[in-house]
């Protein structure tokens, strides 16, 4: 293959009724579910640490985790759907793979870190234990990296975005007559 043939097969969904159609990704919105949850619960947590009465806060960040695991298996669904349009063998099909592997590696640490605050039973009056804590301030560092991977294969190698010629449409002033 060439570098164009595999640039536009990288741009093109595998399935556009599962990851969205051309020039419509769903992978970038479903990840904001996970993102806003686990930010979220980090805050709870480290309130939690703070306040007088921190059982809610607790309580709150471990449901938040919980769905930011669910947010993040949605995501990952349509995410497999978009590696699988990227050529094997190239760089932006590595980045993609440590990506994912980041990406379920964090998703993996959250649904332990939710077991391990389940199997505490919340005890009354105290905030987030600190080895819980550093778990999702650990995992949250990861999630970033693996974001930050993310913008790569769409910004720098343009995977599941439009082409230029496309793009090019929306810088197009109209004529006046």
């Amino acid at each position: 293959m060439t570098v164009n043939s595999d640039l536009n097969q990288a741009k093109q969904p595998v399935s556009g009724a599962l990851a969205g159609p051309y020039g419509h990704p769903i992978h970038p919105i479903l990840v904001t579910v996970p993102i806003g949850a686990w930010v979220c619960s980090l805050v709870f947590d480290i309130s939690s640490r703070i306040v007088d009465r921190p059982g809610f806060l607790a309580h709150g960040s471990a449901w938040l985790i919980a769905i930011g695991v669910l947010g993040a298996l949605a995501a990952a669904g349509v995410g497999f759907l978009d590696l699988f349009a990227i050529p094997t063998g190239t760089p932006a099909f590595r980045t993609g793979l440590v990506h994912m592997a980041l990406n379920l590696t964090v998703t993996a640490a959250y649904a332990i870190g939710f077991a391990w605050r389940q199997s505490d039973g919340y005890p009354v009056g105290r905030g987030v234990a600190s080895g819980q804590l550093a778990l999702s301030a650990v995992s949250l560092a990861a999630l970033s990296v693996s974001g930050f991977l993310g913008g790569k294969l769409a910004y720098r190698y343009g995977v599941r975005v439009a082409t230029e010629s496309v793009q090019a449409e929306g810088f197009r002033t109209e004529a006046r007559s």
